[in-house]
This record gives structure tokens, C-alpha cells and sequence, in this order.
């Protein structure tokens, strides 16, 4: 099952598997996609997703991952964080393996505690990942580290995940949560506008759809608020329009 809750603006998604370890099946990757739509369509300004007990995400579920579906439920799933219109901060609370690793590096921020471990052994039972993920875990963690984690498939801790760029800060989730709070009360058109530029940085800069997300900004109740808090000496509040 999943967990879901929400406070101030900002989203929480828990995976709940404690007897495999928060895997992946077809059913839990449906539930992926409905909680980060509920948790939207709520108002939620930032999410959190992260793993119930010790462990993020131990992977594809062995029992599914074989049968007709399972790619598409996960990248339905997958697609459910990258296409979220507001910022998605993973909380690797434990190792995030296979598919745990490719959720994590959906979520455009990672805050990894102690015990967090990535890794990618598609090699080792000759599956292979999506060449979506393989770009992203070189743009994020540069090529000798991908080539490191899915050629050699080296298993990748914490510390050196953020040395390396993979994790954007160490700790644990109530670290993740707070950053969290901190983006919910930030521009969101803004984020939005950025998230996207971001994701889609093969686009052209005159791509309708980048075009479009940055003169809202542009043309926003949001930037005069903004103005006026500076002036005023204030704290911006931002509505998203």
C-alpha cells in the first residue's frame, strides 16, 4: 500500500511494503500515480516521497517484473513524479535498488540518510533500464559514476552518492520534509517554469511549451507580490498566479 498525507502545502508519498522491502509491483506503481493526482489535485506545492521501515525502495517486485505490464505501470509511474508541476524531494531513507534507484532520481531533489544505497544491477539478471534513466543518472551523477552503476554494477552509498551529485543533501526524512516546506512557499510558477526547463533542457528556447511557462511568470499576480514584499520588508506570500 501507500500512505499518503499532506500538511502546509507540501505532499507526503510512503511506500508501505515492510515484507518486500517497499518493491514495486504493477498495483504499488498504479498507486504511485493516483496519490501524487490526489495529493495535486489537493493544492500540495512540493512532495515527499519516501519508504516506510529501513529500507526506500527495494526494486522491481520479482514476482511482476517478468510479466506483460510491469514496464508500463513503472513508467507510468516514473513519468507520474517528472511530470508533477511542482517540486518532488526523494527521502532515501534506506537502499534505493533498480527500480528504487529510478525513483529517485525522478524526484527532481534527493535527501539521503546514513543507510541509503543506490544501485542499478540490471546486468547481473539481464534486464536493462529505459535509456530515460540512463541519461538522467548520467546528467545527475556524470558519466563515470552511471557507467560505474549500471556497467560494473557498483552498489553506491550515501556520502559518496553526494559527493558525486547523485544526492543533493544528507539526511533524514524530517530533512527532507523541511526542504520540502521551504519550496512550498516559494514562487511556484516559478518552479514550475524552472522544473520544466530543467526536464525538457533538449527543447528548443523557443518551445511553446517553455515559452509559455516563463511569461507566466512574467505575467503573474506572484512577481508584483514579490515586488511588493521587498519593498514592504516582508516574507513573499505566493498563490501560483
Amino acid at each position: 500500500m501507500i500512505n499518503t498525507s499532506a500538511v502546509d502545502g507540501v505532499g507526503l508519498v510512503e511506500l508501505d511494503r515492510p515484507d518486500r522491502r517497499n518493491a514495486l509491483d504493477v498495483a504499488q506503481c498504479r498507486r504511485i500515480v493516483d496519490a501524487v493526482a490526489a495529493l495535486l489535485d489537493g493544492g500540495a506545492r512540493a512532495i515527499v516521497v519516501t519508504g516506510s521501515g529501513s529500507s526506500f525502495c527495494s526494486g522491481a517486485d520479482f514476482g511482476e517484473v517478468y510479466t506483460d505490464g510491469f514496464r508500463d505501470a513503472l513508467h507510468a509511474a516514473l513519468r507520474a513524479v517528472i511530470d508533477a508541476p511542482v517540486p518532488v524531494v526523494a527521502a532515501v531513507n534506506g537502499p534505493a535498488i533498480g527500480a528504487g534507484t529510478q525513483l529517485a532520481i525522478a524526484c527532481d531533489l534527493r535527501v539521503a540518510a546514513p543507510d541509503a544505497v543506490f544501485g542499478v544491477p540490471t546486468a547481473r539478471i539481464g534486464l536493462a533500464v529505459d535509456p530515460w534513466t540512463v541519461r538522467r543518472l548520467a546528467r545527475l551523477a556524470g558519466g563515470g559514476t552511471a557507467r560505474a552503476i549500471l556497467l560494473a554494477c557498483d552498489r553506491i552509498g550515501a556520502d559518496l552518492a553526494h559527493a558525486r551529485g547523485l544526492v543533493d543533501r544528507l539526511g533524514e526524512r524530517a530533512d527532507a520534509l523541511a526542504l520540502a516546506a521551504e519550496i512550498a512557499a516559494l514562487a511556484p510558477l516559478t518552479l514550475r517554469y524552472t522544473k520544466t526547463a530543467l526536464d525538457r533542457a533538449e527543447l528548443a528556447d523557443d518551445d511553446p511549451a517553455l515559452v509559455a511557462a516563463f511569461e507566466a511568470c512574467w505575467a503573474s499576480e506572484d512577481l508584483e507580490e514579490g515586488r511588493l514584499a521587498r519593498v514592504e520588508r516582508r516574507p513573499a506570500t505566493f498563490r501560483g498566479r
